[in-house]
């Protein structure tokens, strides 16, 4: 009879209808299962998810999803595949899920609810907890030059982020010169493949899970313009190169030059050049074009870094720039000219802007 009664329930379900709530909770698979998510990272789960609750033998019996105000992918998602969405904050959870789903949501869960769901709620971390918990652990990967991240499957604690026990995690090695974008696209899959892994035998995993080690947490704050300022005289080659693959795309780097901003696009990391006059031994900062490659190559910490445009007023070639501005300061030999040559690393603080400009997770 059971077994005939959760039949019928699953037609029901696929047919388009909510069944009633069931008064026990399951203790295994096919789970109901709540879904809280935002972002694109978040639509990688929820489609695996989707596409497993169609599927003979899966994990998923049923799925909703809870989604943040305004049009954000996991609320298109859901709506574009008929599934179930509820605002945040929801309040109509009592009896109706057995796991919790939570993906890039951004928002803390309160105790209350976390204990609505008989087997707890799972978070899909993308990185190797405790290093970089916090909202933006793929770009503080990139940025600091991990060679090595992962993702992580943990069980939520409420009032703090990424604190709970580990029940899975996944090692994935990071390629030379990989962006962020091309690092979330990995991690967001494997993230994925992993979930359900982990929701295939969530008993076993919660019974041996493990506590997250005590030493070794990162803090991995959200991106924002303050960070994309180059620091000349302190940053690598490589350091320069991270900062770009890490941030690049979304907040150009900048730089000062001549009490200007500049931004510094289209990179093209390290320059191998000679310079043979008496100014071969240039301050970090200062500004070399490279006329066969179109480029400005500017001195760092240990080397040089290259740029094929940059942004003053407007959008400018390396050789409009060389042309317009630097080319008869660059064949002079005094101090004051040297210094028109130069960018300068802008002082911490000094711009108030930086700090009101909207911020990147």
């Amino acid at each position: 009879m059971w077994l005939l009664g959760r039949t019928v329930a699953l037609r029901y379900l696929r047919a388009g209808g909510r069944p009633a709530a069931r008064r026990l909770s399951s203790s295994g698979p096919p789970w109901r299962l709540l879904f809280f998510g935002s972002d694109h990272f978040a639509v990688e789960s929820l489609k695996v998810l989707t596409s497993n609750r169609s599927s003979s033998g899966g994990v998923v019996e049923t799925l909703e999803v809870v989604a943040l105000p305004g049009d954000v992918p996991v609320k298109r998602f859901a709506l574009q595949n008929q599934l179930p969405v509820h605002s945040w904050p929801t309040h109509s959870v009592d009896g109706q899920f057995d796991v919790g789903v939570v993906v890039s949501f951004g928002c803390l869960l309160p105790e209350k609810l976390i204990n609505k769901f008989p087997h707890g709620i799972l978070n899909v971390h993308p990185s190797l907890l405790p290093r970089w918990r916090g909202p933006a652990p793929i770009f503080h990967t990139i940025m600091h030059g991990d060679a090595v991240t992962g993702v992580s499957i943990i069980q939520i604690r409420p009032h703090r982020f990424d604190v709970g026990p580990l029940l899975q995690q996944e090692l994935h090695q990071v390629p030379e010169g990989c962006t962020a974008e091309q690092l979330e696209a990995a991690l967001s899959s494997k993230g994925a493949h992993l979930l359900l892994d982990t929701l295939r035998t969530l008993s076993e995993r919660i019974a041996h899970k493990r506590e997250q080690s005590q030493s070794g947490g990162t803090f991995a704050p959200k991106i924002n313009a303050s960070m994309s300022w180059v620091e000349w005289e302190e940053q690598t080659c490589d350091q320069i190169s991270c900062l770009h693959c890490a941030i690049g795309s979304r907040i150009p780097l900048r730089t000062t030059w001549m009490g200007r901003t500049i931004k510094l696009l289209d990179f093209v990391g390290r320059c191998h050049i000679s310079l043979l006059d008496e100014r071969s031994r240039w301050p970090p900062g200062s500004v070399s074009y490279l006329k066969e490659s179109n480029t400005l190559a500017v001195s760092c910490k240990d080397g040089w870094v290259g740029f094929r445009s940059v942004v003053l007023k407007k959008r400018l070639t390396a050789g409009d720039f060389y042309n317009g501005y630097l080319h008869q300061t660059l064949h002079r030999k005094s101090a004051c000219d040297i210094t028109r040559a130069q960018f300068i690393t802008r002082k911490h603080g000094g711009d108030a802007k930086d700090m009101r400009e909207n911020s990147t997770s």
